[in-house]
């Protein structure tokens, strides 16, 4: 564990807030057996689920904005488990340091709320802080339930990784990050070809057959390769993995889920997140 118990800000998103409790209680208290806590950040709104490409585009990035305001008044880092809404909060909070134009428009916007930002706030994903926080090592020590002999596939999907220069992540070509937390916990990771490929959630709205086709190669490739189930801690990647797996035998898990019952604490995290 480590030495000085720390506090993040925390940002759940909608999804481990509504359809996905369980995964929003597992990080929890699997933070508490680590030695840090989340400190859920008040009336928070929907990151928006996706960047907005558009230059001029600055309303959908105020809640985002917003987030990131709240956790610079505590003094915590800002904290997400969902790839999507670690991608969108980064990326705004990068334009809050970088872009002046956006800083402009965004803190005229926010005045009447007595708001100013410029970025101040780090943005950290939940796997980052057991990697660069915990430690892989603290983590491994921790575990009570190891997952010894199980073959996991990590899939990263497009969120997690970029645009690499913003998120810096990890190396969005080949990644490390979740193969080392399947280490962690005791799992044998499985590098397999598709696992930062786009598992094509976002074209269901344009063509129903491309997220079909994009689970059927991830999924089998993965199989190929021998994993027994994949990991991922995008909710939108699992949901449509989950969806479009057919006759697929693999499972996709949240990572969240796999920590709790690593470190033995996802019992009493089902029953907390039923009582939610």
């Amino acid at each position: 564990m480590m030495d000085n118990h720390i506090t993040y800000s925390y940002f759940p998103g909608c999804t481990l807030k509504n359809k996905a409790k369980d995964l929003d209680v597992y990080a929890r208290v699997s933070a508490e057996a680590l030695g840090f806590s989340l400190d859920e950040i008040p009336d928070w709104q929907c990151c928006g689920g996706t960047y907005p490409l558009a230059k001029d585009e600055i309303a959908t990035k105020l809640s985002s904005v917003r987030a990131l305001a709240d956790a610079g008044k505590s003094g915590h880092d800002l904290v997400t488990l969902c790839s999507a809404c670690y991608n969108v909060i980064k990326q705004v909070n990068n334009d809050m340091q970088n872009d002046e134009n956006v800083i402009l428009k965004v803190n005229n916007y926010l005045a009447q709320d007595d708001i100013e930002y410029h970025g101040e706030t780090k943005v950290v994903h939940y796997l980052e802080v057991l990697r660069d926080v915990v430690g892989w090592d603290n983590v491994k020590k921790a575990v009570k339930n190891p997952f010894k002999g199980k073959k996991i596939g990590a899939y990263y999907g497009c969120l997690l990784l970029r645009p690499g220069k913003v998120l810096e992540f990890d190396d969005p070509e080949n990644p490390q990050i979740l193969e080392d937390f399947i280490k962690a916990i005791g799992g044998t990771p499985v590098i397999y070809a598709q696992r930062n490929e786009c598992c094509g959630a976002y074209a269901a709205f344009e063509d129903a057959a491309i997220p079909q086709k994009r689970a059927k190669a991830i999924l089998s490739n993965a199989q190929d390769m021998g994993a027994d189930f994949l990991v991922t801690s995008c909710p939108l990647c699992r949901y449509n993995l989950i969806k479009n797996k057919g006759d697929s035998p693999l499972d996709v898990i949240y990572f969240s889920e796999l920590l709790a019952e690593a470190l033995g604490v996802k019992d009493g995290a089902l029953k907390e997140a039923v009582n939610a």
